[in-house]
């Protein structure tokens, strides 16, 4: 059988982005499907998960999907397997580690240059020209998506 060949999305997932969707979102969504997962679903789960889960700052969206994708993917259901819950942790510590290689962190509010604390407000910020060219995030999320695509979806002959 003949091995079909993937279209890279990582430029969907930035675009996703720009569409007003968050990082979480632009992420999850653009993959879901790969792990049976309907686009509507993937962006009302992964839709808390942005700004930092919640828009606390806190872990990256685009990380958080990334670990999402993988347990959907290599997830384990059955809470007495020790070594399945060893596997998608490693997985998604590896996955971490290369998204830190890259940016330093997977904290939001310090890949935004943000000041140590918590958010004070849960409303979105306006999605202006000046709002997207003064973020990084559709660099974080190209970066994300290729991780995903090199770590879940790179299947060997």
């Amino acid at each position: 059988m003949e091995k079909k060949e993937f279209e890279s999305r990582v430029e969907r997932a930035a675009a996703t982005f720009a569409e007003g969707y968050n990082c979480a979102q632009s992420v999850f969504s653009t993959y879901a499907d790969c792990f049976g997962m309907d686009r509507e679903t993937a962006l009302r789960m992964s839709s808390a998960m942005g700004a930092g889960v919640g828009r606390m700052r806190e872990v990256c969206g685009a990380v958080s999907s990334m670990a999402m994708l993988a347990g959907l993917k290599e997830g384990n259901a059955d809470p007495h397997d020790e070594e399945a819950k060893e596997h998608i942790y490693a997985l998604v510590r590896q996955m971490s580690a290369r998204f830190r290689e890259e940016y330093g962190t997977v904290v939001c509010r310090e890949l935004l240059g943000l000041e140590e604390g918590v958010e004070e407000s849960a409303k979105p910020s306006i999605r202006t020209p000046e709002y997207y060219a003064s973020r990084p995030c559709p660099g974080i999320i190209a970066c994300a998506a290729r991780i995903i695509e090199e770590t879940l979806l790179n299947e060997e002959p």
